[in-house]
């Protein structure tokens, strides 16, 4: 086995969004160092199920409805 070839995991500090503060270990920064989160499952639609909108730039969704409107 050849050595120094893997990362270095240490403990780090994640700072979500909401204030709520974790440890967790991870090869990002230095030991003791504090990742600030501007996503997190608290706040992401994706997580929390919130209100998502489809976005119509260019026509480009209604074209596609129209090209596949009769496929089933």
């Amino acid at each position: 086995m050849q050595k120094d070839i893997h990362p270095d995991y240490h403990m780090i500090n994640v700072t979500m969004t909401n204030g709520t503060v974790f440890q967790t270990r991870s090869t990002w920064g230095k030991e003791g160092d504090t990742l600030n989160l501007d996503i997190d499952p608290t706040t992401h639609p994706a997580w929390t199920g919130g209100d998502q909108k489809l976005m119509d730039r260019g026509g480009r969704v209604s074209r596609f409805k129209d090209k596949f409107k009769g496929f089933a």
